[in-house]
């Protein structure tokens, strides 16, 4: 049986997932919006940056995206400002396919995530996500132009926002145009730490 479709991103109390420019990827305010991560043990883990960290909910959740995601897709925008940040063992440990308009072959990194690169589309390329993945999940993994397209194509099936007490004013908006008149939310789950709380809905298309 194929997984779900999903997403999970952080995002600040005014709606904003990232900065508007790639150059401020990885800067303070990114920075301050994924601060809830930082200190857990699974984020060491996977990073390999050591023992230690913290246990509770908020690692569970993050150890939870991480073992149900079977393959990754992204668009173009995210994989170029990851290509410069992630370090040599990139984080995904699955394959990841990359939505984009140039060919390219495909860049196998160290500890099992290999980037593929899709240029006929985001269904192709879910497509072969979802056959990588097998009986897990694919995550769309970013950016925010992306997941925008998944969800306004009826393609996702859940999705999980870190809201984060942090404000940032301008970027890029999780759901600045989406289709609202066909997308329809129902909430899942809601569990908040000191941190961060944790919002799932499932996705519907209006009939």
């Amino acid at each position: 049986m194929a997984g779900k479709v999903f997403f999970s991103v952080s995002m600040s109390l005014d709606g904003f997932i990232a900065p508007e420019s790639p150059e401020e990827l990885m800067g303070r305010q990114w920075m301050e919006l994924q601060q809830w991560i930082f200190p857990l043990r699974f984020f060491r883990e996977n990073l390999k940056l050591g023992g230690g960290g913290e246990e509770g909910r908020d690692n569970d959740i993050l150890r939870e995206t991480f073992e149900r995601t079977g393959a990754s897709v992204m668009g173009k925008r995210m994989f170029d400002a990851g290509e410069r940040a992630w370090p040599e063992e990139a984080p995904f440990h699955t394959p990841v396919f990359v939505v984009t308009h140039t060919e390219r072959d495909p860049w196998e990194r160290p500890g099992g995530t290999t980037f593929h690169f899709v240029n006929d589309g985001i269904g192709a390329a879910l497509d072969r996500a979802r056959e990588a993945a097998g009986d897990r999940d694919v995550r769309v993994a970013g950016g925010g132009a992306t997941i925008l397209e998944y969800v306004n194509a009826g393609l996702v099936d859940e999705f999980s926002i870190a809201l984060s007490p942090v404000l940032f004013g301008a970027g890029i908006r999780l759901f600045d145009g989406v289709d609202a008149s066909r997308v329809a939310l129902e909430p899942v789950r809601s569990e908040s730490s000191s941190r961060v709380t944790h919002l799932t809905y499932a996705v519907h298309l209006r009939k």
